[in-house]
């Protein structure tokens, strides 16, 4: 079986080592470039700070002694500086009193710029900011970033005592100094910093991948599939394959495992097959037993029917012979008397109804000598109705002596079917047989023909005491009897049942009850017989 390529195992866990390697080194993208322009940016404030303070104390002196161009010329040389974007002080009415760009000098500042909102965002000034309320970012005219660093000038001792100055002692802040510094330079550093980091870790990334994907399909993949072939071979019946695996990790534990399995079930399976075929042999055997002892027990079952019939067939002879013996009597008494008198037209009748008794006698006997001769399993068509009738004939005595009436209603005189008539005479037989036996005293038995399309059907119905639920299910069991032990043997419905059903037909109790039970038999018409 092909597995498809986002299916194995190997694209799952390469595809899941890149994921997590990804996320990671994203994450780590991040922190580091984080952590790199909170450091930049810091170390910017810190030299802009510092440049404040160097600035402040380089015109503290010259502000002492108002020299006013000195500041100015102070402040405007660091305002050449590389990365200075201006230098302004600002009075604390918020007028630009030095700056780098003397046009904005004397201008009053907007009190909500980014410079001034920090302190005076409050309805009271605040008179000591934070380092990070020092600070600010923007970006300018030219879309610059810059860095604003704020630094407070106080009133110090030495500026409320100088000669010059009329500041009061009562006021903390005389003016701010605001350096502004471009962090042009910075941006690009970050910049630069992130795209190599974030290059690295695309790299890192794909050479761990490849690297991982090449271990894995050495170490995995390739056993992997060896571990496949030999389940497909497994699966195809293949039991003499071996995994070719030798290592001594998991998966060559697993081919191992794999093997001796194989190696069981292949011999676990020549075993089966040599039981299968002593077991097909055997069964062959016994059923060859079987057959013939079923051939005995059918060839029993005739004789100890043919046994029921011998008190009948005694009967059936002896009103003949008597008949016969009376009447030879008779003629040789009117012999004797015809020389006188010459009825020779009575004796010719007499003699006529000899033959016919002694006939009737030889007919008899011929039909049970076919009854008990063992019969062989040719099928011919034959007249069922003709069977029916010889099976009557046979027992007409015996439904005499048990004071039974029998009907007989048939379709057709003649209804022909491909049978074996010797089996089919055996099983109606026993039936009629079983029916007188079910009416100890006396009643009817009905026998109904009637054919539809290719179906035959045979019913006997009998006044006889009819069969417990109890009995029912297993009245067509092999030796289950319902009779005295010396009565019945329990094979005659079972032999019905053998017989009809070799014939593709069927037999069953329609009905049954206190008042009788009927039989349904059904045969078919043609001549096709399994």
């Amino acid at each position: 079986m092909k597995i498809k390529i986002q299916n194995r195992l190997s694209v799952k866990l390469i595809v899941s080592i890149s994921f997590i390697l990804i996320i990671m080194l994203a994450l780590h993208t991040v922190l580091s470039i984080s952590g790199l322009t909170n450091y930049l940016t810091n170390s910017s404030y810190q030299n802009a700070y510092n440049m404040s303070d160097v600035i402040k104390k380089s015109i503290r002196y010259s502000m002492l002694l108002n020299r006013r161009e000195d500041v100015h010329q102070i402040i405007k040389t660091v305002g050449t500086e590389r990365g200075v974007k201006g230098i302004r002080i600002y009075n604390k009415q918020g007028v630009i009193i030095f700056s780098t760009d003397s046009s904005e000098i004397q201008k009053r500042v907007d009190l909500t710029a980014e410079a001034c909102i920090v302190c005076h965002g409050q309805s009271t000034p605040l008179k000591r900011l934070s380092n990070q309320n020092k600070m600010r970012i923007f970006k300018d005219a030219d879309n610059v970033k810059v860095l604003g660093v704020i630094n407070p000038i106080y009133n110090e001792k030495d500026c409320y005592t100088a000669d010059c100055h009329a500041h009061s002692p009562r006021v903390e802040i005389l003016g701010i100094l605001d350096v502004m510094i471009s962090l042009e330079g910075l941006d690009q550093i970050i910049s630069t910093n992130t795209n190599s980091t974030i290059t690295n870790s695309i790299l890192i990334t794909l050479i761990i991948a490849f690297f991982s994907g090449l271990f894995i399909t050495i170490l995995m993949n390739k056993p992997i599939r060896k571990l496949l072939r030999g389940i497909d071979e497994l699966g195809k019946g293949n039991l003499s394959y071996k995994i070719p695996i030798n290592s001594k990790d998991e998966l060559g534990v697993v081919a191992t495992r794999f093997n001796e399995m194989s190696g069981k079930l292949e011999a676990a399976y020549k075993e089966i097959e040599d039981w299968s075929e002593n077991l097909n042999r055997k069964v062959q055997q016994k059923s060859e037993e079987l057959k013939k002892i079923y051939e005995q027990v059918i060839q029993i079952e005739k004789l100890a029917s043919l046994g029921k019939l011998s008190a009948t067939v005694a009967h059936e002879l002896n009103n003949p012979l008597e008949g016969i013996l009376t009447y030879s009597k008779l003629i040789n008494k009117k012999l004797k008397e015809s020389q006188t008198n010459g009825e020779y037209n009575k004796l010719i009748e007499y003699l006529e109804l000899i033959t016919e008794e002694s006939s009737r006698c030889g007919k008899i006997v011929k039909d049970l000598l076919l009854f008990s001769h063992k019969g062989d399993n040719e099928y011919q068509k034959t007249n069922i109705i003709a069977i029916i009738d010889k099976c009557i004939t046979l027992i007409d005595h015996h439904l005499e002596i048990h004071r039974i009436n029998l009907l007989k209603q048939y379709e057709a005189d003649e209804i022909m079917a491909y049978v074996n008539p010797q089996k089919i005479q055996q099983a109606l037989m026993s039936m009629l047989i079983n029916s007188i036996e079910a009416m100890p005293r006396g009643g009817g038995i009905t026998v109904k023909v009637s054919k539809e399309r290719d179906v035959l059907t045979i019913r006997i119905s009998d006044e006889g005491v009819g069969i417990s639920e109890n009995d029912l299910p297993h009245i067509f069991e092999p030796f289950y009897t319902t009779k005295e032990a010396s009565k019945g043997t329990g094979l005659g419905l079972s032999i019905v049942y053998g017989i009809i059903s070799h014939h593709d037909g069927y037999v069953e109790v329609e009905n049954t009850s206190k008042a009788g039970t009927t039989f349904k038999i059904t045969l078919p018409l043609n001549e096709k017989i399994s």
